[in-house]
């Protein structure tokens, strides 16, 4: 991708720290939710005194801060959701992500300094659509993620350069259309389109005859049992070109309520493909392997969505690394780990750097902690000090 054509990567952010890890892996822009008013209330989500601390954080750095108001509100939130986007314009936020078109004509009477941007929640088809929501004030519209390439490249001709798009091209999809399923709400009574989805596409469920309530049968899709349910998760790495060449302006990563493993993994793996580094499918799903996952699909990008697009016979395809330590400083080429999982002497492990360059290092030396003292293993939550001029924010993992 050449720089005049190379689009934004926004990352996710359920925390501070994790917003930190996003920049430090190559966001250039991240995308985080309040206390109130976000689609994922269990991701940990922003203090405003997290918020102000994080929007400084990346404007220091020439980076972005956005801010998901996506819930549908009811009538009577709406005066606690201008309040809150009111102080985060104030603390500078860059954009508000919403979905509700009330809220962007709220929104859009405050005369706020940052910009408004349609959710996927919109589920936003068409270019019509799209030049609506110009006209309603919007800088960005995220596309829906039930559309093919063909039909992002087309609503990219019939809007050139008139207002900012964005697709998201990685991480869990919705069984439903985005935001549109009432599953959790019927049999948990928590409401997706109001941030409180307990993800029941992904449970393992069984049949029941009629006549005999409760004897239940398996039904095998393998062992694990059967996720009729479950998508795969995307993975778009393979069209990136395509629709940075269309014109689409950002590429966005789900995530939130992801690990900082995750993150490090994924931003890094497209800093690199948006950077003009090029993988074959098998290598991008290889170290997109690394972390926990449900299995890798394009879905409706390719035009159709086929059985395969589910995780067929899977609940989850588990990892191809453990994460075991991260670098927290270094000094004099000796970096301090922060351990994550069980550490042994003579462990060789997968070194992941910012920049998303892979090494090993095999820990020959006996293990020592931040104390001094020699170990034959470290745990979880020790310290232990390893001589590697490692950066912080590095990765260290056990390859399976």
């Amino acid at each position: 991708m050449s720089k005049l054509t190379k689009p934004e990567l926004l990352a996710p952010a359920g925390t501070l720290e994790k917003l930190k890890w996003a920049v430090a892996y190559g966001a250039d822009a991240v995308y985080f939710g309040a206390e109130f008013g976000s689609l994922r209330s269990f991701a940990g989500n922003f203090t405003l005194d997290d918020a102000q601390a994080g929007l400084n954080y990346l404007h220091e750095r020439g980076k972005k801060g956005y801010v998901a108001l996506n819930i549908y509100p009811f009538s009577d939130e709406y005066d606690k959701l201008t309040t809150l986007a009111q102080q985060l314009d104030e603390m500078g936020a860059d954009a508000f992500i919403v979905a509700d078109m009330g809220v962007l004509a709220e929104l859009k009477k405050l005369n706020l300094k940052a910009a408004l941007h349609i959710s996927t929640q919109a589920n936003t088809t068409s270019s019509q659509t799209v030049l609506a929501y110009k006209e309603l004030g919007a800088k960005r519209v995220n596309l829906a993620r039930e559309l093919s390439l063909e039909q992002i490249q087309d609503i990219q001709f019939n809007v050139s350069s008139q207002i900012e798009t964005e697709v998201f091209v990685h991480g869990a999809v919705c069984f439903s259309y985005s935001g549109r399923c009432a599953i959790s709400d019927y049999l948990t009574g928590f409401r997706a389109n109001r941030g409180e989805c307990k993800h029941p596409c992904r449970w393992k469920y069984s049949l029941v005859e009629e006549q005999r309530p409760g004897e239940y049968m398996p039904v095998f899709e393998d062992k694990r049992g059967l996720y009729f349910f479950n998508s795969k998760e995307l993975a778009l790495f393979e069209y990136l070109p395509a629709m940075a060449a269309a014109g689409v302006n950002s590429f966005k990563i789900e995530g939130r309520m992801k690990t900082v493993h995750y993150l490090a993994s994924v931003i890094s793996f497209y800093r690199q493909v948006i950077d003009g580094k090029q993988f074959t499918a098998e290598e991008g799903l290889k170290l997109l392997s690394r972390i926990p996952n449900r299995g890798y699909s394009t879905g409706f990008t390719k035009g159709t969505v086929k059985p395969d697009d589910y995780s067929v016979g899977k609940s989850l395809s588990g990892a191809e690394s453990i994460f075991v330590g991260n670098v927290i400083k270094c000094d004099g080429g000796v970096s301090t780990i922060e351990v994550r999982n069980k550490i042994h002497t003579g462990d060789t492990l997968e070194v992941l750097k910012p920049d998303g360059s892979l090494s090993t290092v095999t820990l020959t030396d006996p293990l020592t902690d931040s104390k001094g003292k020699c170990l034959d293993f470290a745990n979880n939550s020790q310290y232990i000090l390893i001589t590697e001029d490692l950066p912080e924010y590095t990765i260290l993992r056990r390859i399976n």
